[in-house]
């Protein structure tokens, strides 16, 4: 400040006018100092005006662009206004010894003086708590006492100061650089900061403060006065405003309390081993007769406060005496506040009115404590006995001793009539002088302490005294296990079950409770989740749109409560549609836990963390490193070592350490960057792009994850709009060219050929943003263009390449015969070298692929707005999800593809999609979709879906009985006339392809859903199906794609009972097989053909070779990574197993299987599981895999799911087989009811394996049901329920033509009857249970099957 004389403004002028010549026009610098030299002594006096967290990100070289933040503060101005009288050098010394004053006070609490504002009147100081990397705990309790301490300094002097009023507000501002490139000036800007000034104006002479101050500051209330509301300019709803009157102790005892209640409904997780403690220093103390303490120690929400409270009901339980506390940061300030709190509740004066106090202590003290030593407690407990004597001669030191001496005998005397537990909550908060007097109390009596602390706060010296007593105990709690998180967000949200990517948001709990607790709150708060009735029978859904329910009822067993009460009604939830979890913002309890934590980080990790937040969960070191300019490999792997060792980051699997030295693998973006250099060179052939592929492939070593997911999504958050926005485009360009199938498949997309199928659409786009170098194409779709263009192994398959020299003489020995293939098979399987064997190579990577490129991609996409990208990419994660058996995440990726293309119209021709997307995709989406639905049971709207993209493909599927016909007559005999040669041009050739290969799979699903009807109609739908399936793959012109197209036509007549046709294909396949070792898709296919032909043998009782196939097939497909396709071969194997009475082999089998199952949760995967730990149970001589009451649970919760109610084949079986067990039990009317059941679902069943099984059970319970007919056992039996027995027997005989393997069975089963009607007497003696009938007698005559039975 400097005194200025009267202004003169012609001097003014004229000065203007002689400073025009200089000035500057240039746009690049208008001040002339930014262009002068450095001068380290200038530097150094500037960088005093600069905050030091800021300068130090500036001396780090961090851009502008990165200091900028989005965050939640508290803001504190300080308003001084002085008398007109006072001097200007006098103002100048006021202000400046304000100005230190405050920087020094605040600094303490962690804030940072930002402005000084210069008015007529005074001066204004501007002052920030949590500013990046000064973010602390209790912000607002520090602001709130700094505030007052500042209001008191500057009222010392009210002759040098007029006027001192504060205000104070919290929320999110904008923190970072504003103002032009010439006159950046960083600071804070948004509606708290005009709060605070308005405040300022409407409550003069006073610290104020608004609502969300006083509630996160936690003090008392007595330290707050509420002010009256006041009009504020500019301001609609300041909410409510307060006085902070400054800490006032309260005359008051705290109270008997503790944080938590314990609910009876919610039991208390793995935290028996803590019990455990407590319970052991319980007998000591009893026994022992010597005091004990148990201190649990954990981070704030690990749940100290519930295990109290579980110990206080256990305690008060066993009929001990409790005395809770509950403590707070204000109590440490108070001598002896503790025990006085301790000491009131024990006497009950702490609840009783003032005026009783007196009297209720004099009651407890009588006979213990003489009466003329009553008024030592006068100032203590707040009563008012009258000074004796004796006491008014004692010193205030003698005092204290008598005192402490009277409540040990006190105690003493009360634990001798019943044992004593003191339950501390917050004891970290105790007092010195209670921890001494406490410390004296373990060593003198018989007394249990159980406390809880926060390893955070530094202890005083008596308190690590007292931890360090051979009588105390240290008890560290942990984190809780993710499945037991998992289970407490059940019990919050009142479900049994909750969805996938529900369980991946609960991920930034890490462990917590309390974090666990406030996220599934504000969820609910947010009304983000529907609820649905878990055991409400489903109906047929005809809209995509309703199948969220229903999905989730078909995964997610593991998380059922066993315990649960019958009849209870259990609910499932899922997440909105309209709700994206990714981006749903943190509840501010918890953001300002993590911003905290991510501030506690140096500069340089704060940086790291924030791009590593801005890929996703799961990031890779090359595209964090793009996203971090200026830094090389060196210091990124520094700084990343020093994260990994604090446990903020962490390696996917344990084991995996970090790169000693860089690895020179070139970025995605640098060959982004080089793309039009380098495409003619990249046009020249396959092996250079193959190359590419390698380069850009993902080493596991260089993949990282966030140790504390909490902390990626506050620093997700910091980031301004722009900035968020602009990094999730480098991050889409990085990883686009890294979106396709892994190494090992080589590469191609997830939808086969969907790149070529959609670029002609892509070309004719408008400009973007997105690749500034080019003039067209959306974001993303112009890189997709460029890159997809590009030559790929995927199409070396179809017509132009011939096959290599290897191929051609392997396939010159055409596999003509099953021995021929079977031995080929064996020899590939017995190979070692990596160069001819293709299960020594490297196993299939596509999972990483879909979560650390595809999933993340179509995020970012999302976020930037590009959502013609975004529905590619979810297609292809869709496509992925199905390829790897998890149709609940396909489910969830098409669920967003479809909120992207909007509601559909009840109008045809007013159907308009927000995203414009080509005829192929829509096909595409509705193949995945229909897909899906199969999988979820939906099987009317399956099979719409996919006729509509078939439709969408050019390739009618008629609706009536007259059009099969037609069509069957041109599939027949006009369709191989019309095949034609391919075309010439290459990208013609694959888009045909990528339409016939989306035909081949709506043909398979076509057939596969009217298979499931056992209906006249339906079998001529379904035959024509396979028809027009066998004749596109003939013309796709793929060996492996014909495999496996024959193998399904073999399936599909075996389950018809057309033994001639079944055979035939199988034998077709075989023929076909030469070529398929050369690719993953072929082995694909040679691994249908081994399970193909392990069912086969088993259908026809060739039990031994069924084994043999069956582990080979496995083997196979586990290389594969093929779940789906295992689980098959492994029901095929069980029952192999399991006719051939290899028990110990079929418990086997369950193992593997159950360790299958239990990572999808599949629903009808189950189904079959239990129905063979069902048949274990019954014939399996006692083999107990499976406990009987966890199978009938499964059926009783799920047997309403669409999933199984449309496959009738396992349901028959399941049903006919807990007949049979509960006719063991003789328990006759639940084996009626699932008898009455499986005879519903008779009917509906095929010859397939699992018909026939399903079959075989049903007719033994009515074999069963003839047996005891004489007994009199059953009330309401038909009069012709023997002439429908041999009805159903006479049925299955001309049904189940192609599974021989249980013939000689039913007629055992059929003789039984037949000896029945001749009167013979076939009841069992009372040794023999009545289900072992039949199936006993069968065994024990020998072999059930010879293996020449065909």
């Amino acid at each position: 400040m400097r005194i200025i004389d009267p202004f003169d403004f012609d001097e003014h002028f004229d000065k203007c006018l002689d400073y025009l010549p200089h000035y500057r026009t240039s746009a690049e610098t208008l001040r002339t100092a930014l262009e002068l030299d450095p001068h380290s002594d200038l530097d150094q006096k500037l960088r005093k005006h600069i905050m030091k967290n800021l300068l130090k990100k500036i001396d780090e070289g961090q851009p502008v662009e990165y200091v900028s933040e989005f965050r939640t503060v508290t803001l504190v101005l300080v308003s001084l206004e002085f008398h007109k009288t006072a001097w200007m050098l006098h103002l100048c010394h006021l202000i400046q010894e304000s100005a230190l004053y405050i920087s020094t006070v605040i600094e303490k609490g962690g804030g940072q003086l930002s402005r000084i504002f210069m008015f007529e009147k005074g001066c204004m100081f501007l002052c920030v708590f949590g500013l990046p990397g000064d973010k602390k705990p209790d912000e607002c309790a520090h602001a709130l006492e700094s505030s007052f301490s500042i209001f008191s300094f500057c009222w010392e002097n009210p002759a040098k100061t007029k006027l001192v009023s504060i205000s104070i507000t919290n929320g999110p501002v904008f923190c970072g650089v504003v103002g032009a490139v010439a006159r950046h000036e960083y600071t804070v800007i948004g509606p708290k900061v005009s709060l605070a000034a308005r405040m300022i104006t409407a409550y003069p002479g006073l610290v104020s403060c608004d609502e969300i101050t006083y509630l996160r500051s936690m003090l008392p209330a007595y330290n707050f006065k509420k002010l009256p509301e006041k009009m504020m300019k500019n301001i609609s709803n300041p909410g409510k405003i307060y006085e902070y009157l400054g800490h006032r102790r309260c005359i008051m005892f705290g109270k008997r309390h503790l944080a938590r209640k314990r609910n009876k409904n919610r039991p208390l997780l793995d935290r028996e081993k803590e019990l455990e403690a407590f319970q052991m220093a319980q007998q000591r103390c009893l026994h022992q007769k010597k005091g004990q303490a148990v201190l649990y120690e954990g981070g704030k929400g690990y749940g100290k406060s519930q295990l109290l409270a579980e110990i206080n009901f256990l305690t008060q339980k066993e009929g001990h005496r409790v005395l809770p506390l509950m403590l707070k940061e204000a109590d440490s300030k108070q001598c002896f506040y503790a025990i006085q709190t301790l000491m009131a509740i024990f006497f009950e004066i702490d609840t009783c009115p003032a005026y009783y106090r007196q009297e209720c202590l004099q009651r407890h003290l009588r006979g213990i404590v003489e009466e003329q030593l009553h008024c030592l407690f006068n100032d203590l407990l707040f009563v008012k006995f009258p000074l004796s004597f004796k006491v008014s001669h004692m010193d205030d030191v003698a005092r204290q001793k008598k005192v402490k001496a009277c409540f040990i005998k006190v105690l003493q005397e009360a634990a001798r009539e019943t044992p004593l537990i003191f339950l501390i909550d917050e004891a970290q908060y105790m007092d010195a002088a209670s921890w001494e007097f406490l410390e004296t109390l373990l060593s003198s009596m018989p007394i249990i302490m159980v406390m809880t602390l926060t390893p955070i706060f530094t202890l005083c010296g008596w308190a690590q005294h007292f931890l360090q007593s051979p009588q105390a105990i240290l008890m560290p709690i942990t984190k809780l296990a993710t499945t037991s998180l998992l289970r407490m967000a059940c019990w919050e949200l009142g479900v049994v079950s909750i969805p996938q990517e529900l369980q991946i948001y609960l991920h930034r709990c890490f462990g917590n409770p309390l974090y666990c607790e406030v996220l599934c709150q504000d969820l609910l708060s947010k009304d983000m989740l529907l609820f649905h009735d878990l055991q409400k029978e489903e109906e047929e859904n005809s809209k995509w749109e309703t199948l969220s329910a229903n999905a989730m009822k078909s995964i997610m067993y593991s998380m059922f409560p066993a315990n649960s009460e019958e009849g209870q009604e259990l609910y499932v939830c899922t997440v909105k549609d309209d709700v994206n979890l990714d981006t749903v913002l943190l509840p501010p309890f918890l953001k300002e836990i993590a911003v905290s934590q991510l501030d506690q980080l140096s500069p340089e990790e704060q940086l790291l963390v924030k791009c590593a937040a801005i890929i996703g969960h799961s990031f890779h070191i090359d595209l964090l490193q793009h996203l971090l300019p200026g830094w090389d490999k060196n210091k990124l792997l520094q700084v990343l070592r020093a994260l990994v060792d604090i446990h903020v980051l962490c390696w996917p699997d344990k084991s995996q350490e970090l790169p000693a030295e860089p690895i020179l693998v070139p970025s995605s973006i640098d060959i982004i960057d080089e793309t039009k250099e380098k495409k003619t060179k990249l046009d020249g052939g396959s092996a250079s792009l193959l190359r590419l592929k390698e380069e850009l492939s993902l080493p596991q070593t260089e993949v990282l994850e966030f140790g504390v997911p909490l902390l990626r999504a506050a620093a997700w958050e910091l980031w301004p709009k722009e900035q968020q926005i602009a990094l999730h485009l480098e991050c889409a360009c990085f990883l686009q060219v890294l979106a396709c199938r892994c190494g090992s498949c080589h590469g191609g997309d997830f939808v086969p050929f969907h790149r070529f199928a959609v670029c002609s659409t892509k070309n004719s786009k408008g400009t973007s943003r997105f690749c500034p170098y080019r003039d067209t194409g959306s974001v993303l779709t112009q890189v997709i263009t460029e890159k997809l263009q590009l030559p790929s192994p995927q199409d070396s398959f179809p017509f132009q390449m011939k096959p290599s020299r290897t191929q051609e003489a392997f396939s010159s020995e055409c596999c003509r015969t099953e021995e021929e293939f079977l031995d080929q098979v064996k020899r590939k399987l017995a190979q070692t070298s990596p160069e001819k064997d293709l299960l020594t190579t490297k196993p299939c990577h596509c999972k990483d692929i879909l979560k650390l490129v595809l999933s993340p991609l179509t995020q970012h996409c999302l976020v930037i707005g590009e959502t013609t990208c975004a529905f590619y990419y979810l297609l292809e994660a869709a496509a992925a999800s199905l390829d790897l058996s998890d149709n609940y995440m396909a489910f969830f990726y098409l669920r967003k593809a479809s909120s992207l293309l909007g509601q559909p119209s009840a109008f045809s021709f007013l159907k308009k999609h927000k995203v414009k997307i080509c005829q192929f995709e829509e096909a595409t989406f509705c193949r995945l979709l229909s897909e899906v639905c199969f999988n979820m049971g939906h099987i009317t709207l399956a099979k719409k879906l996919a006729r509509k993209a078939l439709r969408l493909l050019k390739r009618n599927f008629p609706w009536t009985w007259f059009g099969v016909l037609f069509q069957t007559f041109l599939e027949k005999y006009w369709h191989p006339c019309t095949l034609s040669q391919p075309p010439n041009n290459p990208s013609e050739n694959k888009k045909n392809l990528a339409v016939l290969q989306q035909q081949l799979h709506c043909l398979s699903l076509l057939w596969q859903l009217y298979n499931l009807e056992a209906t006249a109609s339906s079998y001529r739908f379904a035959c024509l199906a396979t028809l027009m399936q066998k004749n596109s793959a003939e013309e796709f012109a793929n060996e492996a794609q014909v495999v496996s197209t024959y193998v399904e036509l073999s399936q599909f007549s075996q389950s018809m009972g057309i033994k001639d046709k079944w055979l035939h294909c199988e034998q077709m396949a075989i023929q076909k097989s030469s070529l398929c070792w050369f690719s993953r898709e072929g082995l694909l296919a040679t691994a249908q053909l081994m399970q193909a032909l392990a069912y086969t043998k088993l259908c026809l009782g060739h039990l031994d070779f069924s084994i043999k196939l069956g582990f080979q097939a496995r083997e196979i497909c586990r290389h594969l990574k093929k779940p789906a396709l295992e689980n098959l071969v492994l029901s095929v194997l069980f029952r192999s197993a399991f006719l051939k009475k290899k028990f110990g082999l079929c418990v086997h089998v369950l193992e593997s299987q159950w360790a299958l199952i239990s990572q999808g949760y599949d629903v009808l995967g189950l189904a079959c599981f239990y129905s063979a730990c069902l048949d274990l149970l019954l014939y399996g001589k006692g083999l107990l895999f499976r406990p009987f009451s966890e199978c009938l649970r499964f059926v009783q919760i799920y047997e309403h799911s669409r999933v199984l109610t449309s496959q009738s084949n396992v349901m028959l079986g399941v049903h006919s087989s807990l007949a049979m067990w509960f006719a063991q039990e003789s328990q006759w009317g639940l084996f009626e009811h699932y008898f009455s059941k499986a005879c519903q679902l008779v009917k509906r069943t095929n010859a397939s394996l699992f018909g026939a099984h399903g079959f075989v059970r049903f007719l033994e319970c009515h074999v069963l049901m003839l047996q005891k007919i004489p007994e009199g056992i059953f009330m309401h039996i038909p009069l012709e329920l023997r002439s429908q027995t041999l009805e159903y027997f006479k049925e299955f005989f001309s049904r189940c033509v192609t599974c021989p393997v249980y013939h000689q069975w039913v007629s055992e089963l059929k003789a039984s009857v037949m000896r029945c009607e001749k009167r013979e007497f076939m009841s069992l003696t009372n040794s023999i249970r009545p289900f072992d009938t039949c199936l006993t007698r069968i065994w024990i005559k020998g072999e059930f099957l010879q293996e020449n039975n065909s």
